[in-house]
């Protein structure tokens, strides 16, 4: 509405009844209006064409003004990749993006190899740092490269994880290896190799290692051994 209270028009394309728009292409452009209002968009998923195209399903629910009731049931009936996208949508609210990320995370155990693979390397932080855990170290690999994994989420998984392979394969990574934090959490995971946790501890200050080493749950003899190497470097 604008400063003299007049509700601006749409255009034309957004303006005509959804019933009245046959093909999928023209209901795609129309969703590409930002303004639509949400009537429209329930009259939009109300066409055959809304429940048998999966391109208008996602262009439906990720458009800004579907009610949330709507967004939820179509979410739904998604499939895995159709889930990938909204969740990377620029429109879609935060809240959706978590409901969409839980129900891909729940998926995960059912689907190939191949589609963990796309998903560890496209998707979102919440279902890379999920494909951190996976049984693949194809997958888990693929998953620290995803530009979306932060930083806190290499570490929470490092905290919940005794997967050797995981643990292995964050010790040699070229980027994450480098990061104080992460160093950290690999000081306290059991799994890291000696040698991996010599050179992570001798980069550390002494008293952040000792605080470090306090809580950590390497083996007793490993942690003997940092220790008193420690006293060395004093």
């Amino acid at each position: 509405m604008d400063s003299d209270g007049i509700q601006p028009e749409l255009p034309a394309a957004a303006s005509k009844s959804a019933a009245e728009v046959l093909n999928e292409d023209a209901l795609l452009a129309l969703l590409q209006h930002r303004d639509l209002p949400p009537e429209t968009l329930e009259e939009i998923s109300r066409h055959a064409l809304a429940v048998k195209s999966r391109k208008i399903s996602v262009a439906l629910a990720s458009h800004p003004h579907t009610p949330r009731h709507l967004v939820l049931r179509l979410i739904r009936q998604f499939h895995t990749f159709d889930l990938m996208r909204f969740t990377l949508h620029p429109a879609v609210a935060a809240d959706l993006k978590r409901v969409a990320d839980g129900q891909l995370i729940a998926r995960l155990a059912s689907v190939t190899l191949g589609e963990r693979l796309t998903l560890a390397r496209r998707g979102s932080q919440a279902v890379a740092a999920a494909l951190l855990l996976d049984k693949e170290s194809r997958v888990s690999n693929t998953a620290l490269e995803n530009s979306r994994l932060t930083e806190a989420a290499v570490v929470k998984t490092l905290s919940r994880t005794n997967g050797s392979t995981l643990v292995e394969a964050v010790c040699h990574h070229p980027k994450w290896s480098l990061r104080q934090e992460i160093r950290m959490a690999l000081l306290r995971n059991p799994l890291t190799p000696l040698a991996r946790a010599l050179e992570f501890a001798r980069a550390l200050p002494p008293p952040l290692l000792r605080d470090v080493l306090h809580t950590s749950h390497l083996p007793e003899r490993t942690k003997a051994y940092l220790l008193s190497n420690l006293k060395e470097r004093k």
